[in-house]
């Protein structure tokens, strides 16, 4: 008789634990994704558009990621939903080097062969009240060195030689803000259409902060 009184407690103390979880479980099968604060998330090069288009065509394989030299390609695993597994780039961590080998590997048309010049994967966005050059904070122009399309996508103004400008050849591959060596990124990858001058001072209030 105590054997099955200890049994019938032990299973009403694993149901009060179980339902006890059930609200954070179901709120992570609820959520939607969620870019955490600092993250930027962008296509990759010749991803269809729009996203949905892109998230239809891809079978979450994993081959693009294979493939990629520099390793830039992550993955989504925080939904459950459709975007499950579909790859994109954080340039803040390591940017796209435009080799293409994503694009040739893809089994689908998720990934569309693009000329390098036509890749839209967005467009750089400098915060000239960050970029040490802009605010006379010293001299940099990594952004402008590492840049594989050259003046034509990014360079700088006609009269002080290292305060970078973004053109319209950028093509968003993001190795410009992987090099930034300004804490807050003032550089950043953003959809084609806003402008590709800000003026947020980030990196003036980090570096205020840090004082």
């Amino acid at each position: 008789m105590w054997r099955r009184e200890i049994l019938l407690k032990g299973l009403q103390g694993l149901g009060v634990l179980a339902f006890s979880a059930l609200p954070f479980g179901m709120a992570r099968l609820l959520l939607p994704r969620q870019i955490h604060a600092g993250q930027q998330w962008i296509p990759l090069p010749g991803a269809q558009t729009p996203q949905t288009a892109f998230v239809a065509a891809c079978i979450g394989c994993g081959l693009c990621g294979e493939v990629c030299p520099p390793r830039c390609i992550k993955f989504n695993n925080e939904t459950n939903g459709s975007e499950a597994h579909t790859p994109y780039i954080d340039p803040a961590e390591r940017g796209c080097i435009l080799c293409a080998k994503c694009i040739e590997v893809c089994p689908t048309d998720a990934l569309v062969a693009t000329p390098i010049a036509e890749v839209k994967m967005g467009i750089a966005q400098i915060d000239r009240a960050a970029c040490y050059p802009w605010v006379d904070q010293g001299v940099c122009g990594a952004c402008v060195s590492i840049c594989p399309l050259g003046e034509r996508a990014i360079s700088f103004e006609m009269w002080n030689q290292y305060r970078p400008i973004v053109q319209q050849g950028c093509v968003g591959c993001g190795l410009c803000v992987e090099i930034c060596p300004e804490p807050s990124l003032p550089i950043r990858i953003v959809m084609r259409d806003e402008p590709t001058v800000a003026q947020h001072g980030l990196g003036i209030r980090r570096r205020s902060y840090q004082r």
